[in-house]
């Protein structure tokens, strides 16, 4: 059995490599299915749930509650104001977070008396508070606004560096494609769409950029060799590209989902921190298909924009020829 060393001393030298480019049709195929499944996902459960900071309401915390049966917390809200929207959370397992739509301030006292009777605690062991609609709206669109800024400033840096449009649209659509699967995967578990998720979700934009540049950068290296004298078509050059930073690839985003693991499932899930599962979830799924969509969707589509261009081409067509 081969050690890791020589697997990868061979995807570098050519000896052994995984069809990336050859068989791109099945893995575009495969991306688009994982795009759309990812967009009708969250509905399945009903839509997208937004936290209160986008949505706008009241917040209850009750700290210390002789239990954390959260359908007292329900039962409270309801019998103080009926009808009103309730969410309920257990904090750090010991704290009961009650988020309910937007109250007046009667409405607010009233609901603090029923769940300090709920939970057996003194009403000024509740803290109320409370976020307005037009701050919500507020961050929805700052939110949008940095992503497009992001995006664009992206295009035109990678359009620079690489001096080629078509590697920036490539890297760009891999980014496009690893946010829509990363919130897809994140609503289907039923979080909320928090501030904090949406940092995370920023985060893993710049982790897959970072990814797919260390990659393109591999094949600028080699598609700029006479196509000739490597004996090489352009669609073999970026595989050959792929293969080499495979390891790589890997061993970066094992390193980096390890301790993202670690606080998301001991901190989050096991210690029920649960402040940290908003953006620890949204970073650890983004860093699984961020190596994904460079593999498999970026440097594929590279290699599809450019292959048309009549001096690829024809050199495309010397190299075959010469092979006889």
């Amino acid at each position: 059995m081969r050690s890791m060393a020589e697997v990868g001393n061979d995807l570098y030298t050519g000896k052994t490599s995984f069809p990336f480019v050859g068989r791109r049709r099945t893995w575009f195929i495969v991306a688009i299915v994982l795009v759309v499944l990812s967009a009708l996902a969250p509905f399945v459960r009903g839509g997208f749930q937004f936290s209160v900071e986008f949505t706008g309401g009241s917040q209850f915390l009750v700290s210390a509650p002789a239990t954390v049966d959260q359908a007292l917390a329900t039962d409270a809200v309801e019998e103080a104001v009926p009808g009103t929207t309730t969410k309920v959370a257990t904090v750090n397992e010991r704290d009961i977070r009650v988020q309910t739509s937007q109250l007046s301030d009667e409405q607010t006292h009233a609901v603090t008396n029923a769940l300090a009777e709920a939970y057996e605690v003194e009403p000024d062991e509740v803290t109320a508070s409370f976020i307005g609609s037009t701050w919500g709206q507020d961050v929805t669109r700052q939110s949008l606004w940095g992503l497009a800024i992001f995006l664009a400033l992206t295009f035109l840096i990678l359009a620079i560096y690489f001096r080629t449009w078509k590697m920036s649209a490539a890297a760009i659509i891999g980014l496009i494609d690893v946010l829509i699967v990363t919130v897809g995967i994140y609503a289907l578990c039923g979080f909320e769409i928090s501030p904090a998720a949406v940092i995370g979700f920023l985060t893993i934009l710049a982790y897959s950029l970072y990814d797919t540049t260390v990659v393109f950068d591999k094949i600028r290296e080699n598609t700029t060799e006479d196509a000739e004298a490597s004996g090489r078509t352009f669609g073999e050059s970026v595989n050959l590209a792929v293969n080499q930073t495979l390891v790589r690839s890997i061993n970066t985003s094992v390193v980096a989902a390890l301790p993202v693991a670690a606080i998301l499932f001991i901190g989050a899930f096991w210690l029920g921190a649960e402040t940290l599962s908003d953006i620890s979830l949204s970073i650890f799924v983004g860093i699984i298909v961020a190596t994904y969509s460079t593999l498999f969707v970026a440097a594929p589509l590279y290699s599809l924009f450019r292959e048309g261009e009549p001096a690829i081409r024809q050199a495309d067509e010397r190299v075959l020829a010469a092979r006889g």
